[in-house]
């Protein structure tokens, strides 16, 4: 696996983009898919072959990575009538062998897939991320991976441009579980950080210096330094990832807390705030924007 160079890439958006020139630069040909041509622009600039069809893609490369935005993408990407599986039906001799799924989606789905490409020698990997925008810039990113741990050891030469750590979590849809728990502890934590800053500025106090204040205590966080200035400071123009996402993601998590008879009151809570923002026109807006949400009065 160390010697392959070509790989195939679908999903160039605010995540995909960035990773893809990572590997760009790591000395990778990275051979990449957009449903809408003017989409891989970023990527082919930067030095990417755009490929007409998922067809020809799969037809070319060994190593095929995937950052699309929910379960049901990635099942139109994969399982769809011009998807890999039917590209993959109707070329045997196909060199695809490994899929690398870095997309967040249901875990029951994620092993469904993952059964139906087995039918034609090819394995899947779910490694959802961690660490948005900055980190896939940065090559930062937390991956958590489901699927087979000789696999994803052979994969280590792909995963090194873009993450500064790679667990191995258990069997195919492990990743993805393990990515809801990180959801679930982002959002939530993202609901609260707005509803303290909201309150901060009512009462009185500079809610801009909160992080500085607070840095290197029990309650600093990534989010805390990142998200937190731009709730303080109402700077929600520049989209690092969305409100929607959160929602997908927390949705999930009760369905999975649902199928595991296990209670989660937080998330439920958050889904709900979060859901309620997102029909305020905010759905694509970066989830910083969610203080608006706690900084009209309780009488309002």
């Amino acid at each position: 696996m160390e010697k392959i160079k070509k790989l195939g890439f679908i999903g160039l958006g605010l995540m995909g983009n960035p990773m893809v020139e990572r590997l760009l630069n790591a000395g990778f040909d990275v051979c990449v898919w957009a449903r809408s041509p003017e989409k891989a622009k970023r990527a082919t600039d930067a030095g990417a072959t755009l490929y007409p069809s998922v067809a020809s893609l799969v037809d070319d490369v060994e190593v095929l990575m995937l950052c699309v935005s929910n379960t049901a993408a990635v099942q139109d990407v994969v399982t769809g009538q011009s998807g890999v599986l039917s590209a993959l039906a109707k070329n045997q001799f196909s060199s695809l062998s490994v899929i690398v799924d870095f997309s967040s989606i249901a875990p029951n789905v994620t092993r469904d897939i993952a059964e139906q490409a087995d039918k034609y020698n090819v394995k899947w990997v779910d490694s959802p991320v961690s660490g948005g925008v900055a980190g896939a810039e940065q090559g930062t990113l937390a991956v958590m991976c489901g699927g087979d741990p000789v696999i994803i050891s052979s994969l280590m030469p792909f995963y090194e441009p873009l993450a500064g750590n790679v667990t191995h979590m258990g069997p195919t849809g492990s990743g993805q579980v393990t990515k809801i728990a990180n959801q679930m502890l982002v959002s939530c934590n993202i609901m609260v950080m707005a509803e303290m800053f909201a309150l901060a500025e009512k009462a009185g106090v500079d809610a801009g210096k909160i992080p500085q204040a607070l840095k290197g205590g029990f309650a600093d966080s990534i989010p805390l330094q990142l998200t937190g200035p731009r709730m303080a400071n109402k700077e929600f123009d520049e989209v690092k990832w969305h409100v929607k996402t959160l929602l997908k993601d927390l949705t999930m998590a009760n369905e999975l807390a649902i199928s595991q008879e296990a209670w989660s009151p937080m998330t439920e809570l958050a889904a709900k705030l979060m859901d309620l923002h997102a029909s305020k026109g905010y759905a694509d807006a970066d989830p910083s924007s969610i203080v608006l949400q706690y900084s009209h009065s309780t009488k309002d």
